[in-house]
């Protein structure tokens, strides 16, 4: 090997030139295969963790300068040599957490940045869906409203009987269209951040019974049997109508998909901390790889579901369990469906009031 020699001030460019040039192939020929060895190693972790490659990157060409400066130097340790390795290993001690940190940021933020990606196509993908279904939805009552409107214009409707049934037909319509407005209404003020709250001690007794017995005639209607019981009346922190609305429209979504002679079933009791409503119907069940979307805006599902009759009761536009959901949340709760007995259970969990 090519030992340093001592820099001369005095010494003239050229030979310094020179002198660089003697060790210049030397040191290439060390380094070069540390550079190789380092390359190889990332390419065989090229899908390994974001944090190990760039340590092995941040190693390399520390490695490399250590390994060419012990070898011009022959080993032959001075002064000169220990501080330059000395500088190295500062070098390591700083870079190598430096860039353990890095990485870890890095692959924490390509991870969110992937995730929130992948939501914002999915929320694209459920307004197009969206946009889709109430089209059509709104569509369909609008050419009913249209067309008995015609005829009561033009006269072709005049006995009374007739025109108060078809007044009547045009009134159901209409307020078939109005909850639809309200459900686009509240839903894009979940979905948009802006539902606000005003928050007090909410009896789920009076909720829970309010719902039952505004649904009492539309599961009568259906020849649907709708009970409710309770092993305790919890008391929680909530907003009285969002919480009225979630109730109602479980209620009513269990109505709308068990068929006639079935049982719809209320019940509410306490789990430690926590308020427990559930609705239990008797729809057939959901199939199971359709249960993670039950919840997602628009989605009906399958035919495994009984569909409701056409009629006073016809399908809706798909929000109110994605609205139900929403509320839920919106009270730091959470809700689930699963299938159970002779059909679904969903449930609620609500935080007691302290």
């Amino acid at each position: 090997m090519i030992a340093p020699d001592v820099i001369n001030p005095s010494e003239s460019f050229a030979d310094m030139l020179e002198h660089a040039g003697h060790i210049l192939p030397v040191a290439l020929g060390l380094t070069l295969p540390v550079v190789a060895v380092g390359g190889l190693a990332l390419y065989l972790l090229r899908n390994g963790r974001l944090a190990t490659n760039l340590t092995v990157l941040v190693l390399i060409p520390v490695a490399a300068v250590v390994v060419g400066v012990l070898g011009v130097s022959g080993f032959m340790f001075n002064a000169t040599l220990t501080t330059m390795l000395l500088v190295c290993v500062l070098v390591m001690v700083v870079t190598v957490p430096a860039a353990l940190l890095l990485g870890r940021w890095l692959a924490r933020r390509s991870v969110w940045e992937r995730e929130a990606r992948d939501r914002e196509r999915a929320a694209e993908a459920s307004r197009r869906e969206l946009v889709a279904w109430i089209s059509h939805d709104l569509r369909t009552p609008l050419a009913g409203i249209r067309a008995m409107a015609e005829a009561l214009a033009d006269g072709v409707v005049s006995e009374p009987a007739e025109v108060a049934g078809y007044a009547q037909r045009i009134g159901g319509e209409t307020r078939r269209l109005s909850g639809m407005v309200d459900d686009l209404f509240e839903l894009s003020r979940i979905t948009a951040g802006a539902l606000q709250l005003t928050l007090s001690e909410v009896p789920l007794r009076d909720v829970v019974s309010d719902a039952v017995a505004g649904q009492t005639s539309v599961a009568a209607r259906k020849r649907v049997r709708l009970v409710a019981n309770a092993e305790a009346w919890p008391v929680v922190l909530g907003s009285d109508p969002e919480l009225a609305r979630v109730v109602r429209n479980l209620v009513s979504n269990a109505i709308r998909h068990t068929p006639p002679d079935g049982t719809v079933a209320v019940q509410l009791g306490v789990d430690g901390s926590t308020a427990v409503l559930s609705i239990d119907d008797s729809c057939g069940g959901i199939p199971e790889q359709e249960i993670p979307r039950v919840f997602d805006v628009a989605f009906r599902g399958s035919s495994a579901r009984t569909p409701a009759p056409s009629g006073d009761e016809p399908v809706g536009a798909g929000l109110g369990l994605a609205i139900a959901k929403g509320l839920v949340e919106a009270h730091r709760g959470r809700i689930t469906a699963h299938n159970h007995g002779p059909g679904c259970r969903f449930e609620v969990r609500l935080p007691l009031a302290v």
